[in-house]
C-alpha cells in the first residue's frame, strides 16, 4: 500500500505484545490498541470502536482482519468496510479453550449469523478458496500467502554443530503442542527442536515445561519479519495440526512459509497441505500423532542432509511460482481500489 502512495492509518496491539510500534515512514501513522486475550476483550472491541468513531470518516475504505471487530462497526458513518476472511471462524470456536464448553455450539450458531449478516453489509476479501462455501455471493479471493526470496538459504545447516527444526505460529493441543514436545524429547544428539510463536491454553506451560528442561528453544512471539527469518537454514519444518473441521479446508500458511524459505515440511495428512506438499514434492506427509514417524523422518534427514537441500530448492520453485505475495499483491491492491473508489 505504501509503495504505492496510499495513506495508512495501521492500529494494532503493539504494547500488548511488548512491541515497540514501527519508526515513522512517509504515508503511515500508527495507533497502539488494546490487545484482546481469552475472556478480555470489551476494554479492546470499546477501543477499536472509539478509533473507528473518532477517525474512520477520514478513511477512504476500512480493513479488518479480527472478524471480532464487526462488532464495533455498526451505527458508525464509516467509508466501506472489508472484512479480510482469514480463517473459519465459527468452526475455530471448538478449538477456543477460553470458550466453556457448552456454550460453544450456541456461539457457533451466533457467528455463523454474524457471518450472514456481514456479507450484507460491509465488503468481503478471502484469504482462500475454500471459504467461497460459506457465503452466498461471490467475493474476491486473494489466497493468505507469503513474500518469496529470490535465493534462499539452503536447508540443512548446522548453527555449533546443531540441525535446527522449526514451528512457525501459535501453539496450542489442536496444532501439536504434545507432540512436539514429546518429538524434541527423542530427538537424538545434533537435533533440536525451535518453536517461534505464542502459545495458548494448556500449550503455554506445556511449552514452558519443555523449555525449562532444556527440551526445546521457545521464543514465543516475533514480529512477522524476524519470525520467518528464524526459518533460514533450518532441517525441516513441522505442521502436526490435529483433524479438526476449521483446519481442513484451509491452507495452513506455516507451511508455505517453510517451502517459501527452501525447507522442506513435515505435514499431518489435512487435504490442503498434504496437496501442497505432494504437489511441490517438498516434504513428507506423517499420520495424525506419529510422533515416532516424525523422529524417524527428521533423524534420516539429518544423517544424510544433501537429498534434504534437494528437497528445499524444489519447494521454494514451487512456491515461488504458485504462492508468491510478489504475484498477488496487485490483485489485493486492485480490490482494495475498486472498494475505495466506490464510495460509501
Amino acid at each position: 500500500m505504501l509503495e504505492e502512495g496510499w495513506q495508512v492509518t495501521y492500529a494494532a496491539p503493539w504494547s500488548g505484545y511488548d512491541l515497540d510500534r514501527p519508526p515513522a515512514i512517509p504515508g503511515l501513522t500508527t495507533v497502539d490498541l488494546p490487545r484482546s486475550c481469552g475472556r478480555r476483550r470489551h476494554a479492546a472491541l470499546r477501543a477499536a470502536r472509539r478509533l473507528l468513531k473518532e477517525q474512520g470518516a477520514a478513511h477512504d475504505v476500512v480493513l479488518l482482519h479480527d472478524p471480532e471487530l464487526l462488532l464495533a462497526t455498526p451505527g458508525l458513518d464509516l467509508p466501506p468496510v472489508v472484512w479480510d476472511v482469514h480463517e473459519d471462524t465459527a468452526a475455530a470456536i471448538e478449538v477456543k479453550g477460553w470458550i466453556p464448553g457448552p456454550l460453544r455450539r450456541p456461539a457457533t450458531a451466533i457467528v455463523r449469523g454474524v457471518e450472514r449478516v456481514a456479507e450484507h453489509r460491509v465488503r468481503l476479501l478471502l484469504a482462500d478458496h475454500h471459504y467461497r462455501s460459506r457465503f452466498r455471493g461471490s467475493h474476491t479471493v486473494v489466497p493468505n500467502v507469503t513474500t518469496v526470496p529470490e535465493q534462499p538459504h539452503p536447508a540443512a545447516q548446522p548453527v555449533d554443530g546443531v540441525l535446527r527444526v522449526v514451528y512457525l505460529g501459535s501453539v496450542t493441543l489442536e496444532r501439536g503442542a504434545a507432540e512436539m514436545v514429546e518429538i524434541a524429547r527423542r530427538l537424538p544428539e545434533g537435533l533440536r527442536l525451535e518453536v517461534i510463536g505464542p502459545a495458548h491454553g494448556p500449550a503455554q506451560g506445556l511449552l514452558a515445561r519443555a523449555r525449562d528442561e532444556g527440551l526445546l528453544d521457545w521464543h514465543g512471539f516475533l514480529p512477522g519479519d524476524r519470525a520467518v527469518a528464524r526459518l533460514d537454514g533450518a532441517l525441516a519444518g513441522l505442521c502436526l495440526l490435529h483433524d479438526m473441521p476449521n483446519f481442513r479446508p484451509s491452507m495452513a500458511t506455516k507451511v508455505v512459509e517453510y517451502l517459501g524459505r527452501g525447507i522442506p515440511a513435515v505435514v499431518t495428512p489435512l487435504p490442503v497441505q498434504q496437496d501442497l506438499v505432494e504437489r511441490s514434492g517438498a516434504g513428507v506427509v506423517v499420520p495424525f500423532g506419529a510422533v515416532d514417524e516424525v523422529v524417524a523422518v527428521l533423524t534420516s534427514w539429518a544423517a544424510d542432509p544433501g537429498p534434504v537441500r534437494d528437497l528445499g530448492r524444489r519447494g521454494h520453485r514451487y512456491v515461488a511460482e504458485h504462492h508468491n505475495w510478489q504475484r498477488l499483491q496487485a490483485d489485493f491492491l486492485a480490490a482494495l481500489e475498486g472498494i475505495a473508489g466506490g464510495g460509501r
